[in-house]
């Protein structure tokens, strides 16, 4: 059996193991969703996992912290930075700390945190609990992009139910933000939480310094708090039971494109991406390219991605990395300079417009790119693109040039045959083919839409 979920942009499917998907493998955050096939209540979440093990003294936080550190979990929403280490520092900070989970999710092509909230909506939450319980924290947000309203309304009517038993820590208060691309990032939630824009600030300070109320604020990923919550119960070992010594645990992953049965996935860390996609069926044609990491991501090519295993290390070594788990699948028909142009364009049009990055560079390069795809470029406007592109990164007040720097850059090199190609001869019949990447449907932000 599989239930299909559908989030507006695309189908998502979760297997229960039944059929080959998933089986090999086990599930561990969607074990749950797998054995009843509905998102458990407060009442049958405590059945299966018992509450929260709460450290009620100094010393059981710190335990807890390394079991953290010693299970190697690493922040699931894309920079893969070692939690426990985050939780060290922000519960050493001057001040009562504050933590904050991060479900904005801006990144189109990824549906898996919620998916997870979904389905698995007390594992978060016991995940924010014991995280403001080993740093000393006092005060706990859950933030969720304001397009969401039915699922913001469930989670609210979850963490009711939980006062309602005493369960957690400290409360936990949802809130509903602007959805843009660059909202997700973490100063963005601090600056928003704080009264201001949902935004990205300069830092320094960084959040775990001086965060919300200017405290020591630990921001993670939704997905990361819910393993958390797993390994605060069983242990850094049993959590080590899966994936590599190096890349250890499961992960979410939303694998879209031209798949059999694309749709979001709990796998092993260090899996085979070709390995990855059989378990969403196989691809449903030939490919030509592969994605990883969302719109902040890299494109690599079909034949060199899928011998890849889905870990950190392996992909750094290409310049590449996991991110937020996505993984797109290109057929070799479609026109990647195409597709890569609507993202670009989507991106500059997302941005936040504080910086000249953002302001100039990166609408230039999205029109410069929407030339080379559709239009007549030469190449002297190839080579503009090119310094453009180089340009990008590390100049803006965050992260979205870089992103945006490094999709476009890999874009170049993998089509680089398109490139040539369409200098010559002009655009091809493949650029106006139906779009394959999925783009929301959302004007550019106003100055009154980050409120």
């Amino acid at each position: 059996m599989t239930d299909a979920m559908t989030d507006g942009r695309t189908d998502l499917r979760v297997g229960d193991g039944s059929d080959g998907m998933v089986g090999p493998f086990g599930s561990r955050l969607l074990h749950g969703w797998y054995a009843t096939g509905g998102p458990a209540d407060v009442e049958e979440h405590l059945g299966r996992y018992g509450p929260p093990p709460f450290p009620r003294t100094a010393d059981a936080a710190g335990r807890l912290v390394r079991a953290v550190e010693d299970a190697g979990l690493t922040g699931r929403g894309g920079a893969a930075f070692p939690t426990g280490r985050k939780m060290r520092t922000v519960a050493a900070g001057k001040g009562t700390a504050v933590v904050v989970a991060n479900g904005m999710e801006s990144e189109p092509a990824s549906s898996k945190d919620e998916t997870l909230l979904d389905l698995a909506p007390h594992l978060v939450l016991d995940g924010i609990a014991l995280a403001a319980a080993a740093v000393g924290a006092d005060e706990a947000h859950l933030c969720l992009p304001r397009t969401r309203q039915d699922q913001a309304r469930a989670l609210r009517e979850a963490v009711e139910e939980r006062r309602r038993l005493g369960l957690d820590w400290v409360p936990v208060v949802v809130h509903e933000l602007p959805h843009h691309y660059v909202s997700s990032e973490e100063s963005s939630l601090v600056r928003r939480l704080n009264g201001g824009d949902a935004r990205p600030q300069a830092t320094p300070p960084r959040p775990f310094e001086k965060g919300v109320g200017r405290r020591p604020t630990l921001i993670d990923n939704v997905e990361t708090l819910a393993h958390l919550a797993l390994i605060a119960r069983y242990g850094p070992g049993w959590f080590r039971g899966a994936g590599r010594p190096d890349a250890p645990g499961t992960t979410l992953v939303t694998l879209s494109g031209a798949l059999h049965t694309p749709g979001v996935y709990e796998v092993p860390m260090g899996l085979p991406l070709d390995e990855m996609l059989d378990i969403a069926g196989g691809a449903s044609q030939p490919l030509g390219s592969v994605l990883l990491g969302g719109f902040f991501g890299s494109w690599l090519p079909a034949e060199q991605a899928l011998r890849l295993p889905f870990a950190k290390p392996d992909l750094a070594a290409l310049g590449a990395g996991p991110g937020a788990g996505v993984v797109v699948a290109l057929p070799a028909h479609v026109c990647g300079l195409a597709e890569a142009a609507r993202v670009l364009d989507y991106l500059a049009a997302q941005s936040a417009r504080q910086c000249g990055p953002c302001r100039l560079g990166l609408p230039a390069v999205a029109a410069d790119f929407a030339e080379l795809a559709h239009g007549r470029c030469d190449p002297r406007q190839l080579q503009r693109l090119e310094t453009r592109v180089g340009l990008l990164a590390g100049r803006g007040a965050c992260r979205h040039p870089d992103g945006a720097s490094r999709f476009a850059a890999t874009a170049l090199r993998v089509f680089a045959d398109d490139v040539h190609q369409h200098l010559r001869y002009g655009p091809c019949a493949a650029a106006g083919y139906a779009p394959v990447l999925p783009l929301p449907h959302t004007p550019a932000p106003g100055e009154r839409d980050w409120r």
